[in-house]
């Protein structure tokens, strides 16, 4: 006769071990100590074994199997045994894909892939994913499993993000979270991507180009830097960006170690560069001898911009943008022009000047598509890219003198 849950409660304990039958293989046993547990009986290749399904408690603690629960446990133990599988195996393998799987956080599995990357990237580019995803991601579903993280928990971080105004950094967390979904499902720990459903849930903002300088902007920054009143390498650095064009973070980072005086030359290595490839930049004689007085400044230490607090890491990416605000060249009320225009404004005017735009390209390192030709280009321009350089560095060394003459003709009128 099956059992009932009042008299599994009234049942007492004797000095031997008591089974209660229920049916198709389920039973209560009670032991001496009081003790009440669920026990499923059940045959695999003629030999009898005992599943342990768990325990029946009175005042139903944690942990507690109804009778109710041990009839579900006893129908799915007997669809395993069916399958020739023992319950115990099973219920054993399954403890141990959710011990996986607790392991298997978002915030581990990304972190896995940001160091499986790490080596394609710029560590520029490293701690801005980290960051980000720290920032506005981990906080809330990287304690979960992976397998458990849906398209809707990722809408609403991208959307939360959104909000705020930061439409490029939502866009760029659904790109990262799908590409760390594509690694769990491609290391079998995810099904599917569930951020791929996501892919047009954000609004791409209007793309805003780098500001360029016109002529007589140009020599107004020139006068600027002329009389700016703070630190002198800051001075130099906005000279020498101006001169060479390059990405304000491989200025900012670049090392002595790269400077070729004797070859006029600065070798910025593959993997402090965007494209990740070696960029070579011919050296004016104006930038030459800015950097020989640079190197009386910073010479003794490894960057050729430190960062005055920390010298041992180099110079932070709003000073630049701070010292054009002091100028009056970026922030509220100017023109809006930032570091990175420098290169906008270099690429504007030596277009104009007549320069081969595949010579200027190269040396603002543009990505080239055709790999064989990059390796000739790099090679076959090198003479006209020395002579661009030379040519842009005269071009604004003619601006600089042409303020001077304007301002000794000024100083001339004011003292008559």
């Amino acid at each position: 006769m099956p059992l009932t849950d009042a008299k599994i409660r009234n049942s007492k304990p004797t000095d031997k071990p008591v089974k209660l039958t229920d049916g198709g293989g389920l039973y209560l046993e009670v032991r001496p100590s009081g003790a009440k547990l669920w026990r499923y009986r059940y045959r695999i290749a003629g030999k009898e074994n005992v599943f342990a399904v768990g325990e029946y408690f009175n005042d139903k603690r944690l942990g507690h199997i109804s009778l109710e629960e041990a009839r579900a446990h006893r129908e799915k133990a007997k669809a395993l045994v069916k399958q020739g599988l023992h319950p115990a195996h099973q219920r054993q393998a399954d403890r141990l894909t959710t011990q996986a799987e607790n392991a298997n956080t978002f915030e581990a599995v990304a972190r896995e892939w940001m160091v499986k990357k790490k080596p394609g990237w710029t560590p520029y580019y490293f701690r801005q994913v980290e960051n980000f995803l720290q920032r506005d991601v981990f906080p809330h579903v990287g304690r979960l499993p992976i397998r458990n993280v849906t398209a809707a928990h990722l809408l609403e971080i991208i959307r939360r993000i959104e909000k705020r105004g930061a439409e490029t950094v939502a866009l760029l967390v659904r790109q990262w979270s799908s590409a760390i979904f594509r690694y769990a499902v491609a290391t079998l720990r995810a099904d599917h991507d569930p951020a791929a459903a996501l892919k047009g849930a954000i609004h791409r903002p209007k793309v805003e180009h780098s500001k360029a300088l016109s002529r007589q902007q140009i020599s107004e920054l020139i006068q600027a830097l002329d009389g700016y009143g703070g630190y002198r390498t800051t001075v130099i650095a906005l000279h020498l960006i101006l001169l060479t064009f390059v990405r304000t973070i491989e200025l900012r980072a670049a090392r002595w170690e790269e400077i070729d005086f004797d070859r006029a030359e600065w070798r910025i290595p593959a993997e402090r560069m965007k494209m990740r490839e070696p960029h070579l930049v011919p050296l004016s004689t104006q930038a030459l001898a800015l950097l020989k007085e640079l190197h009386t400044h910073t010479g003794g230490r490894e960057y050729l911009f430190p960062n005055y607090r920390n010298p041992r890491t180099c110079m932070t990416a709003t000073t630049l943008n701070r010292a054009l605000e002091r100028m009056g060249f970026n922030g509220k009320e100017s023109i809006g022009f930032s570091a990175h225009g420098f290169r906008a404004t270099a690429s504007t005017m030596l277009n104009e000047q007549g320069f081969r735009s595949e010579v200027i390209e190269r040396q603002l390192a543009h990505a080239e598509r055709n790999k064989v030709r990059a390796s000739y280009n790099q090679a076959e321009y090198m003479l006209e890219r020395r002579a661009m350089m030379q040519q842009w560095a005269d071009l604004l060394s003619n601006y600089s003198a042409e303020n001077n003459a304007i301002i000794s003709i000024r100083k001339g009128v004011a003292k008559q």
